[in-house]
Parts: structure tokens; C-alpha cells; sequence
């Protein structure tokens, strides 16, 4: 492995127009490990790129503020759809890296950790105050990036960052700092999640519902159709008999005519 690129992995598919990185290691400004990345080498391969498309692969704890976000501008700033990956945790200011992606994937068992920026300080009062004034200041550029794409509030957002917050990939995507996820699978096997029994005895009773709906439907349906075929029914054998009933009638009509005359013919008698 060469010196240039020997805190990260970048690989260039030309045909493709394409390029892969991989920040698998912590984010420094002074990389003594092969797995330490330092943002200027990687800004610049980026900024350097001719490509359509740039996936980064992130596995990282973080590192220095500035440094990230040299890295976040960068890619940013570069013409190519961006999709960022998590493999596995992108922490601290590896998770304002990941916020860089036009598509961001977490994986089904990958961790997004955020918090306030924080740094070993010593002085007396009044630098201690400015220290904290600057460490507001440096978290404000992160809430940024995040805001750029989260869907909860800034509120919410700081309380995350105050909590030095675990987010996993469900939440990830619920709260909008993801957009994807992959390696979701089906098990059978028992599970003590009492959220995935919730999950699975809501979507129960949903498809109960919706087959009783479904038959109360169908029970309507028959209902009308006996109703329409008793109708038909009740036509035809009115069609049938209309003629019995009204010569019926009319006896009847003359049997009361006579019995109201003898009435009125007796009460005159009287």
C-alpha cells in the first residue's frame, strides 16, 4: 500500500465512473496507524475525482472535529451522487461524515453514535469559559450537517447530542438520518423483543380487522342479493296474482258496500 493512500482505501472504477472509499479507522489529523484517516490526503484524492458516483464505507469511532469536516465539505462539494454506507458504527464526527451521502444506508446491525464536541482543556477561569463558548460553537457546525436532513426538531436533536445518544439503524431511519436500509431478514426463531411482539400482534390484529371487514362485505353483498332476489320474487308473484287480488277486491269492495247500506238502511228503520 503506497504512502498517499495509506489511511483509507480508495479504488476508481474508470469504465464505471465510479470510486469506493473506505474510512475504516479513527479521523485524525496525525494518522501513526494504517487504519487512521487523515482528511487532508482524503480530501484531496476527493476533490481530484472524475466520477458520477462515490459510495463511502464508513466504520469509525471519529476523531477530531476538524478533520470530519473537512472530509463532510469535500464530498459535499464534489459534483457526484454521494451514498454513504455505515458497515458497522460511525461515531462522533464519523457520523457527520455519513450525513454527507444524497443517499445514506445503514446496514440492520450498524450504530450511529452522536454528541456535543468535547476536548482535554486546562487553564484558569476565563480560558476554561472561552473553551466551553468555542466547544458550542464547533457542535453548532455538526447540528448542521445533521439538520440538513434529520426529520425530528433541532430541540430534539440537542437532546441526542447532550444524551451522547446509540441510534440504530430503525431509528436512524425514523429520524431521518438515514434513508435506507439493507440486511434486513425474516427469522424464525423466538425473539424477547418486546418491540417486535408488539410489532408483530399490531399487524396481527390489523389483518384480523381487515378480514372482518372484508367479510362483513361479503355478508352485505348476500344480504343485498337475497334482498334483490326476494324482490324479484315478490314481483312475480305479484305479476302471478295480481288479477286473483284484484277481483278480490272487488268482492270485498262489494261485500262492505252492501253491509254499509244494510247499516244505514237499518239505522233509518229505527
Amino acid at each position: 500500500m503506497s504512502k498517499a493512500n495509506k489511511y483509507y482505501a480508495l479504488v476508481v472504477d474508470d469504465e464505471a465512473r465510479s470510486a469506493n472509499i473506505n474510512i475504516y479507522g479513527d479521523i485524525t489529523s496525525w494518522p501513526w496507524l494504517e487504519s487512521d484517516v487523515s482528511a487532508y490526503n482524503l480530501s484531496k484524492e476527493i476533490e481530484g475525482l472524475d466520477v458520477d458516483n462515490i459510495d463511502v464505507y464508513i466504520n469509525s469511532y471519529g476523531g477530531e472535529v476538524a478533520e470530519g469536516l473537512a472530509i463532510y465539505n469535500s464530498l459535499k462539494r464534489h459534483k457526484a451522487s454521494v451514498k454513504t454506507v455505515c458497515d458497522g458504527m460511525a461515531c462522533s464526527i464519523a457520523s457527520v461524515i455519513f450525513m454527507a451521502g444524497d443517499e445514506r444506508v445503514m446496514n440492520n446491525a450498524s450504530l450511529l453514535m452522536v454528541h456535543n464536541a468535547w476536548t482535554y482543556a486546562s487553564g484558569n477561569a476565563t480560558q476554561l469559559r472561552k473553551e466551553a463558548d468555542d466547544l458550542d460553537i464547533i457542535s453548532n457546525a455538526s447540528v448542521k450537517a445533521y439538520m440538513e436532513h434529520v426529520s425530528i426538531s433541532e430541540e430534539e436533536l440537542r437532546t441526542l447530542l447532550d444524551k451522547e445518544s446509540w441510534i440504530s439503524s430503525e431509528n436512524a431511519l425514523e429520524y431521518g438520518f438515514a434513508t435506507t436500509i439493507v440486511g434486513e431478514q425474516k427469522s424464525g426463531k423466538a425473539s424477547q423483543s418486546v418491540k417486535m411482539t408488539l410489532k408483530k400482534m399490531i399487524l396481527s390484529a390489523a389483518e384480523d380487522e381487515e378480514d372482518e371487514n372484508e367479510k362483513e362485505d361479503e355478508d352485505e353483498e348476500n344480504v343485498t342479493d337475497t334482498e334483490e332476489d326476494q324482490e324479484e320474487e315478490t314481483e312475480e308473484t305479484s305479476e302471478e296474482t295480481g288479477d286473483e287480488d284484484e277481483e278480490d277486491s272487488e268482492e270485498d269492495g262489494e261485500d262492505q258496500n252492501m253491509q254499509m247500506f244494510r247499516s244505514f238502511f237499518h239505522a233509518l228503520t229505527k
